[in-house]
């Protein structure tokens, strides 16, 4: 398996684990929309720390699955919750750049795809990787995402105490509409069964844990100092208490034609 060279910022796989709830809740619904007989071999498209993989593999008991992600720290702590079971391959890579050795019979992913820039290449790579006839099932961030936490990011990265370490920084964030995803889908190839919004407003545990550990890691890497900690505390002085946040998930549902 080839994944091509990634350079992303990492993650803190532990705390992630720790404390991403909410996206285990919305991660099961996804995979409940997932027919599996229970043999089928089932890409996991930004498999994150294994927390969601671990129940993609419950549901291939005679099957396999492959956990893709872009994180050296996510596969590395998947590793380890997943142990040594022969059945699930982990591999580091971007998913822009994915090329398996084998086509697989599923595509299951769960808050990643707006983890990467270039969708029209993305949904490429997907498509050459899944068989004929095969589905993909998928959830991600849409437009509209986390809109009062993005408009707080920004406010603090252009106050003058932090801009200079944070020119040309671009949003690490791809929240696309559903128009514009079902045409690139369907360029790559795919036949889209389903697009459609959910919103959730959540309340997370530990809410700037979970920042740190997720979305503001490509900010508070490049401040030195005690700047990072001086982000915090400005993103804590703009973000209401109890911290809110307004979730968009973009659902797909599409399949890959069979061969004729």
């Amino acid at each position: 398996m080839s994944q091509g060279d990634s350079h992303t910022t990492d993650w803190d796989a532990e705390t992630y684990h720790r404390i991403a709830g909410m996206q285990e809740r919305w991660g099961l619904k996804v995979l409940d929309r997932l027919p599996l007989g229970g043999g089928e071999t089932v890409l996991d498209a930004g498999c994150g720390s294994g927390r969601m993989t671990r129940h993609v593999l419950a549901r291939v008991p005679e099957g396999r699955v492959i956990g893709v992600d872009a994180s050296p720290s996510m596969i590395e702590h998947a590793r380890t919750e997943l142990g040594d079971d022969q059945r699930i391959e982990l591999a580091v890579g971007d998913l822009a750049e994915l090329e398996l050795d084998h086509q697989v019979d599923a595509i299951f992913s769960n808050a990643t795809f707006h983890w990467v820039p270039d969708h029209e290449r993305l949904f490429a790579r997907l498509f050459a990787a899944l068989r004929p006839g095969g589905r993909m099932e998928a959830q991600f961030g849409g437009e509209g995402n986390v809109r009062e936490f993005v408009g707080a990011i920004e406010t603090v990265a252009g106050e003058p105490a932090f801009a200079e370490h944070l020119a040309g920084l671009e949003t690490p964030w791809n929240f696309a509409g559903p128009d514009d995803t079902e045409a690139r889908l369907r360029s790559a190839g795919f036949d889209v069964e389903a697009i459609w919004m959910d919103h959730y407003d959540e309340q997370p545990d530990e809410p700037y844990h979970f920042m740190r550990a997720s979305g503001l890691n490509a900010h508070l890497e490049r401040l030195p100092g005690d700047l990072a900690e001086r982000f915090m505390d400005r993103m804590r002085e703009l973000l209401p208490e109890p911290v809110t946040l307004h979730y968009v998930r973009l659902n797909v549902s599409a399949t890959r034609p069979a061969a004729t």
